[in-house]
Parts: C-alpha cells; sequence; structure tokens
C-alpha cells in the first residue's frame, strides 16, 4: 500500500467565511515552504505563517509544502485543520497542538442548572462559533453527528476540542453531540479533556449505551485527572427508545436530562412530521414523564422552521404544559422566543411567591410543617416555587420592590 504523502482538511470557495483549507505535501528534503492566501494577508499574513510554522516545529515536520487558503479563519480554526490534515498521513502520533484555554472555559456546570434553550452548532462549520454565546442560549451544542458529513467527521473533532478551549460562549453551558456509538466512543477522547460540560448520546435506545459512554469517560477523566463533573444528556429517537426512555434516564446518576429528537422518531415510525405533532405526541408526553420519574430535566425537540416565530412560541407553550423545561434552537433568533415562553406567567408568580414566603417563615420559626392557607405544602411544590421565580428573575419578571423577608 502506498504511502500517504499528501493530505488535505478544511474548506474553500467563494461562499466560504471564517474558516480555511489547509493541504500539506511531504517531502524528503527542502525544508518547509509555506504558501498562504489569504483575504487579510496585509493585516494577518505573518502571523498566519507564524503559526504554521510553530505547528510545523511541534510536529517535528522538517520538510513539507503548505498551501493555505485563509477565509477569515481563527487561530483556533487554522491549528485545526492544520492538525487534521498532518495527522492523515501520521494517526500515530498522538501530540495535540493546543490553543490556550479562555478564561471563562474552565467553569463547571450543575446537574439542575437552567436549560430552556440549547442552540446547535454544526461542529464543522467554525463561523457559528464566535458569536453564539452572544445570543444568551443557555447552552451551546457543538454537534458532531448529523450536521458533519462523513467525510469531515474526523475533521470536525480537531475544530470542537480547539472550540471548546479557546471560544468565549459568555456563560453558556457547552455541550457536545456525539455520534451513535461506537464512533460516538472515540469522539469523547477529543471533548472530555476540555471542560465540556454536557455529552449528548444519540439515537438512546438502552441504558447499556449510556453505561459505555460514562465508562469510557470515567477513564478518560482518570487520565486526564480531570475532577469536574460532566454530565448526560440522552437523546430519544426511535420507537425502541420511547419504549426504553425510563430504563434509559435511570442508567446514570450523571443524566441531567432527558430530550427528544423527532426527525428521526418520526423516520422510525415512517410518518411524516407536522407542525400539529400529533404524530409525536405520544412519544414526548412519554420521554418528559420519564424524565419527570427519573427526577431528572425533561428537553424538548428542536422546531424546524426558523421563520414561524408563532409557530415556534406554539410549540414552546405545548411543550411547557407537557413537561418539558427547554427546546432545542436551531437559529439565534429562536432563543428570545424560547425564553419568553417558557416565562412563569403572572399567575404563577404570584403564587410562586406565596409558596417561597410561607416556606422562609415555616423556616425561621423552625417548623417543620409547611402550609398557606388550610393547604399543607410538600417539598416538591416549595422546589417548583422556587424554580418559578428563578425563572421570573432570569426574565425579569419580578416586581423590584418584591423581597423575601
Amino acid at each position: 500500500m502506498a504511502v500517504l504523502k499528501k493530505a488535505s482538511a478544511g474548506k474553500r470557495g467563494d461562499k466560504i467565511r471564517s474558516d480555511c483549507f489547509v493541504e500539506i505535501e511531504l517531502a524528503n528534503k527542502g525544508g518547509v515552504k509555506t504558501s498562504v492566501v489569504s483575504k487579510v494577508d496585509s493585516m494577518y499574513g505573518q502571523s498566519i505563517n507564524d503559526l504554521l510554522i510553530a505547528m510545523c516545529d511541534f510536529f517535528e515536520l522538517k520538510h513539507a509544502s503548505i498551501i493555505v487558503e485563509d477565509y477569515g479563519a481563527l487561530p483556533f480554526t487554522l491549528a485545526a485543520r492544520f492538525e487534521a490534515a498532518y495527522k492523515k498521513f501520521k494517526q500515530e502520533d498522538i501530540r495535540e497542538f493546543l490553543p490556550l484555554f479562555h478564561k471563562n472555559n474552565h467553569k463547571g456546570t450543575s446537574r439542575d442548572r437552567l436549560r430552556r434553550s440549547r442552540l446547535y452548532l454544526p461542529g464543522n462549520e467554525p463561523k457559528f462559533f464566535p458569536n453564539a454565546g452572544l445570543h444568551k442560549p443557555d447552552a451551546v451544542i457543538l454537534d458532531l453527528e448529523d450536521s458533519v458529513a462523513p467525510s469531515e467527521k474526523e475533521s470536525a473533532r480537531y475544530l470542537v476540542r480547539n472550540a471548546l478551549r479557546a471560544v468565549n460562549f459568555y456563560g453558556a453551558e457547552r455541550m457536545v453531540r456525539i455520534n451513535q456509538l461506537p464512533m460516538g466512543l472515540d469522539d469523547l477522547k477529543f471533548v472530555i479533556p476540555h471542560y465540556v460540560n454536557v455529552v449528548l448520546i444519540p439515537k438512546c435506545e438502552s441504558a447499556m449505551t449510556v453505561k459505555d459512554v460514562e465508562e469510557e469517560i470515567n477513564i478518560i477523566k482518570a487520565e486526564h485527572n480531570i475532577a469536574s463533573e460532566i454530565y448526560l444528556m440522552p437523546i430519544i429517537e426511535s420507537a425502541l427508545g420511547v419504549v426504553k426512555a425510563y430504563e434509559i434516564a435511570l442508567a446514570s446518576d450523571k443524566i441531567c436530562a432527558l430530550t427528544i429528537g423527532l426527525e428521526d422518531y418520526s423516520a422510525d415510525l415512517g410518518v411524516e412530521r407536522t407542525l400539529e405533532g400529533k404524530e409525536s405526541l405520544y412519544a414526548r408526553s412519554t420521554v418528559a414523564n420519564a424524565a419527570k420519574a427519573a427526577g431528572v430535566q425533561a428537553i424538548d425537540s428542536v422546531f424546524s422552521d426558523v421563520d414561524d416565530m408563532e409557530g415556534l412560541r406554539a410549540s414552546v407553550m405545548e411543550a411547557k404544559s407537557l413537561g418539558f423545561e427547554g427546546k432545542g434552537c436551531i437559529h439565534p433568533r429562536q432563543v428570545p422566543i424560547v425564553h419568553e415562553a417558557f416565562a412563569p406567567t403572572e399567575k404563577e408568580i404570584e403564587k410562586a411567591k406565596k409558596i417561597v414566603l410561607a416556606f422562609e417563615e415555616a423556616e425561621r420559626k423552625g417548623i417543620g410543617v409547611v402550609s398557606l392557607g388550610s393547604k399543607m405544602i410538600d417539598a416538591p411544590v416549595v422546589k417548583r416555587a422556587q424554580h418559578t421565580i428563578e425563572l421570573a428573575s432570569l426574565n425579569k419578571l419580578l416586581d423590584k420592590n418584591w423581597k423575601r423577608e
């Protein structure tokens, strides 16, 4: 078998932005020769060339011809494309050329964190990464699965890894959707060491799938001495997954939420997905119920029509009525609508205030039983009321003069 001497990664073309194309051709002599064509050559041409030389030094690449077509790629993208190309003929090289961590990217997360919105970002499209956090989603999902073409899977791993380190997502929880197993287990090696908060497990149909992912995560965490918690979010996307939803939700104490993917579910049923959603009502209700029964969050599927804001709002209101606490977003303009629609109503806020105040009054008096009027209030009701107050505060719906005694 011939030894590969030339490899490339990235994208090229008139419509490409914030990305680059890197081609590396190995040679036996002549040193390293670089050729850079960039729209921003006058400002960044030298820094691009310096990065290429630094990467050649790092990987001990002594003789090669390197061609770069740059369309405004940031350094983390250029580095990812270079490494992806280099590793195509040096797969045995385990060294990684890693960008520095952004100061905001060391933050952990919590199991019960607010997850109203999760903005999907195709893992092989760096143009979407830098500004994603500015739209204030509760989470961003760097997607390695459906949005990435099979031929680009490997290259996307380097890009997502570098984005987890270098991109400021402005406080949004950092999620990665891995590929279906077994490929997804290899994806974990690229994301677990780099402060990912939540791993989404696609097309989950059994508790064993969750356990396999958790086991691999624990192995990688031990290898890299990672102490921070990494949570799991199985995605139910088939008829079998719906039947097994409760079993899946209980598979690990690292599961923070259960979500549903309706495109694949509809395909599995052999039906068309409709805006009315009658074909998926059973599945959505089952998944929401399974999540609540297991004590984890229930997160709804995406709404696919990015131009229909009223349809999105109606979909969120229906999701809320079924017990869902969040929804996937495929466009930034969907985020504020999702947040508004999941916000509590004035009636819900007023009721929650009374419950929280009654609970805190009972605590101050050392009373073990909480009551509001003639009704007893148990712990789950108080917890739900506190959650409502939190939502109201986040959506700036609380009267600024209201405060707990």
